[in-house]
């Protein structure tokens, strides 16, 4: 459950390797580096519940980072290093960080808040030093390599990605079992997936994000091998599953899209045949894209339903897929509800919120009206999304509320738009949201972002416009589409439609 147990038995071994350099830290080193920064934490005064901040692109340091805080029973905030400054200053001020980890590669953006954080945290930064922080590296060298005395499991506060506003903190109660004894969250990741020593897992997504961090810190626990890439890359993700025998993997629908776009010949070249299970979250995928990745990659696709609020989840595999597609699969460890705007529960087939019962606690940090307006009179949560059950108690996603549109009092799930779109051969991209309508008060808007921006125009609108609507109700199609170069998408998948949406309502 820790690398204190592979670095005993094989301290040479892979615990990860950096996929562009091929960089490897050893179980040995992963061991001793996090262990020499839970020391330092210790020294700085830092005691159990405290929180330490890190915002680094996906570095070599940064799992030993998070190990170190982990085993010193930290809260340890993981801040996308693609922020600007004031949203850096913001999260490592709200959630109250004594420590700040940041790289040489971030040092305009250090530079930007450095002075404006309110709690005054020590500084460190990695391969290089500026005004206002220390080396890292420096910092952690003089530091025993073995544990302190006072191990124990600390926790991820992770910030919601900002797509409808500012994020906020989700944070969870900090996990009570002694240090080193299995936990139940983490064991029942183990037999959902099959996690053991002989795991080879490629990350090819931010680590800062929930889904990444979570996966790679699971299959260090059960001492698997992780391959972390720099950048995500289609055909480099192929290369690296035949060179490493890679067998998990974790995925956002976006990345499905952009392998399967990649020209046949080339899809074709790589051995994939040492997938077990590939995993995929964080953004619906939409029913032809699923189809054909399950053709290409054979039954390995797994799915689940979370988020980082960790109050409950959904899975499905591609045997149950197959028969269910679309749905995002049944409740694990939980229980489904689907609510009315009052609160009420709807039967098989309605559409209404999303609600878990029975899965695990957390607040949105310092947002007691937000904590609450996700709370049901019964205690059970939601996050934000819509969707029905079927009769089999199967879970089927919509949209999230706050992208519905209502257009002349109906009510349209932009999603459905977007999986049509998506399957056009010259559509790389796409956002669907409400826009002004005098009439109707809002009306179906699409911003497309084509496989080749000089097609973009009148015919290529015309072309897309009557492709969704061959294939959904008109009501639900886009009156017009706009064309951009690129949409403004998180790595993680998720879409910023705010600042797209902005540009059409004054």
């Amino acid at each position: 459950m820790h690398p204190g147990i592979y670095a005993a038995e094989t301290p040479e071994r892979a615990a990860y390797i950096m996929a562009e350099t091929g960089q490897t830290i050893s179980w040995q080193q992963l061991e001793a580096q996090s262990n020499q920064a839970a020391h330092l934490f210790r020294e700085l005064g830092l005691k159990r519940g405290d929180n330490v901040a890190i915002c680094l692109e996906n570095h070599p340091a940064f799992l030993t980072i998070c190990w170190g805080a982990f085993r010193a029973g930290l809260y340890f905030t993981a801040i996308s290093y693609r922020l600007q400054a004031a949203e850096v200053e913001y999260i490592v001020n709200d959630c109250g960080a004594r420590v700040l980890i940041t790289s040489a590669l971030l040092s305009d953006t250090f530079a930007g808040l450095r002075g404006k954080l309110r709690h005054e945290p020590r500084c460190y930064m990695l391969d290089d030093v500026a005004e206002g922080a220390e080396s890292w590296e420096v910092a952690i060298s003089s530091r025993p390599v073995t544990p302190i005395a006072d191990e124990s499991y600390g926790q991820s506060l992770l910030y919601s990605s900002g797509t409808t506003g500012m994020p906020k903190g989700v944070k969870k109660p900090l996990i009570g079992e002694p240090w080193g004894d299995p936990v139940p969250v983490f064991e029942a990741a183990r037999e959902r997936y099959g996690f053991d020593r002989e795991s080879v897992y490629l990350s090819p997504a931010p680590l800062y994000h929930a889904a990444p961090l979570g996966f790679n810190m699971n299959i260090l626990r059960f001492g698997g091998t992780c391959i972390v890439m720099e950048h995500f890359d289609a055909e480099r993700s192929l290369a690296l599953i035949e060179q490493y025998r890679v067998t998990h993997s974790q995925w956002v629908p976006t990345m499905f899209v952009r392998m399967l776009k990649l020209d046949d010949a080339v899809r074709q070249q790589y051995d994939l045949s040492s997938q077990r299970v590939a995993i995929h979250a964080a953004a619906p995928c939409p029913v032809a894209v699923k189809e054909q990745m399950i053709s290409w990659w054979g039954p390995v696709i797994y799915e689940y339903y979370a988020g980082t609020e960790g109050n409950g989840s959904t899975t499905i595999d591609s045997h149950e897929w197959l028969t269910h597609k679309g749905s995002v699969g049944k409740p694990r460890n939980c229980t489904v509800h689907i609510l009315d705007d009052d609160g009420n529960e709807l039967p098989a087939g309605e559409i209404g919120g999303v609600y878990f019962e029975g899965g695990g606690k957390f607040e949105y940090l310092g947002d007691k009206e937000k904590t609450a307006s996700s709370t049901s009179r019964e205690g059970w949560t939601t996050l934000g999304d819509i969707g029905h059950l079927d009769e089999e108690g199967y879970l089927y996603l919509s949209d999230r509320k706050s992208f519905m549109i209502i257009s002349g009092g109906v009510n349209i799930y932009p999603q459905e738009a977007e999986n049509a779109l998506i399957t056009h051969p010259k559509v790389a991209d796409v956002a669907v949201f409400g826009v002004p309508n005098e009439e109707f008060g809002e009306e179906v808007k699409a911003v497309v972002q084509p496989v080749d921006m000089a097609d973009a125009g009148p015919a290529l609108e015309a072309e897309l416009i009557a492709w969704v609507r061959a294939k959904i109700a008109h009501l639900k199609c886009p009156r017009s589409i706009d064309f951009l170069a690129e949409l403004p998408r998180h790595p993680t998948g998720k879409l910023y439609k705010r600042l797209l949406k902005e540009k059409y309502w004054p």
